[in-house]
């Protein structure tokens, strides 16, 4: 069987992630503009805390992209529109109000983006809505945006026009429609402002395996058991591959079994290759096979979080910890990509 991903629904998600990577790296450069040419310290103050929080939020999207595992590239209908966005903001013949409101549009526009992937993840597989999980921290601090930059624009107008600074109740009417929205959103978001550690990211990935196993249990329909294992076969390469070559390594002074997670690896990955070998219209048999191969995955994924984590958390700091995620992931994606590249030729 292929282990090649053909389902339309899960690329037309892997594009529209693509695009709102795209447009996270357009935000990060209007907002360098915006913060040069606004001579308002209060304004600055804002669009400086959206810097921030949009350039650990880019990470983020990375990260989603990667535990997603389908690599697509942005819709090329968008980068004419960020092309032209793109002259705009640095077009001295707008005012610095009109910039800030083309801005806001495309702050809204990855807003909604966020929205839609985060809805369509939810229909097409319970593996997804695991994968784009921490999205729900860039979407909630993109409504918050929103809001400020829509204080931003009243400001900016009144000042054009009128030469006198807003009324001093703007910013306070402002932090109330965001403590609103958080209130409204408190139980559906998950919010951190720290970089994920590798213990967080490869638990992710045990997570997801866990829910396309589930997603295979709960079907009998072969074409849906071929979708949902040629995720699993993807996904776990992957994650083998990556650990293999960032973890186990730098681990292995500190934790004695990692050879076994080795021995483990290699059997699982043995399995896969057996698996992928069979035909999904044998229902019966096929999922009796994945069953085997999760029961092994149950008990590797178990010796990794019970053991290997608290030897990570133990003998290494924060910074480390963040840095072996950074590694982790770069691996990763650059694992995706070689194979996505090879199935191309």
């Amino acid at each position: 069987m292929s282990v090649t991903l053909e389902n339309n629904k899960r690329t037309a998600i892997a594009v529209k992630l693509a695009d709102m990577k795209a447009t996270q790296n357009l935000l990060i450069a209007n907002e360098k503009s915006l913060i040069s040419a606004c001579p308002d310290r209060e304004i600055t103050n804002r669009l400086e805390g959206f810097l921030r929080d949009d350039q650990k939020n880019l990470d983020i999207i990375d990260t989603v992209i990667v535990q997603y595992g389908i690599k697509a590239e942005p819709n090329p209908s968008m980068q004419k529109e960020f092309e032209d966005l793109g002259k705009m903001m640095q077009d001295s013949d707008l005012t610095l109000f009109e910039k800030v409101a083309k801005h806001e549009i495309l702050k809204h526009t990855q807003a909604m983006a966020g929205v839609l992937v985060h809805k369509a993840g939810q229909v097409v597989g319970a593996d997804i809505a695991v994968a784009i999980a921490p999205l729900n921290t860039v979407n909630f601090e993109n409504r918050g945006h929103e809001e400020q930059l829509k204080g931003i624009m009243e400001s900016l107008s009144t000042m054009e026009l009128t030469g006198k600074p807003s009324d001093s109740g703007l910013w306070s009417r402002v932090q109330d429609t965001i403590a609103a929205l958080s209130g409204i959103a408190g139980s559906l978001i998950s919010r951190t402002d720290h970089e994920i550690n590798i213990c967080d990211l490869i638990h992710l990935d045990h997570v997801k395996v866990y829910s396309l196993f589930s997603q295979i249990k709960a079907t009998d329909d072969p074409q849906k058991l071929e979708e949902y294992f040629g995720q699993v076969y993807q996904d776990l390469s992957a994650h083998s591959d990556a650990e293999e070559q960032v973890i186990y390594p730098v681990v292995r002074p500190y934790f004695n079994d990692v050879q076994k997670l080795y021995n483990e690896q290699a059997e699982m990955k043995q399995t896969l290759e057996q698996i992928k070998a069979m035909n999904s219209d044998d229902t019966v048999a096929f999922k009796a096979a994945v069953e085997i191969l999760a029961m092994a995955v149950n008990d590797h994924v178990l010796e990794e979080e019970n053991e290997m984590f608290p030897r990570i958390r133990s003998s290494f700091g924060d910074d480390q910890q963040k840095q072996l995620a950074t590694d982790f992931k770069t691996a990763k994606s650059k694992i995706q990509d070689q194979r996505l590249a090879a199935v191309s030729e």
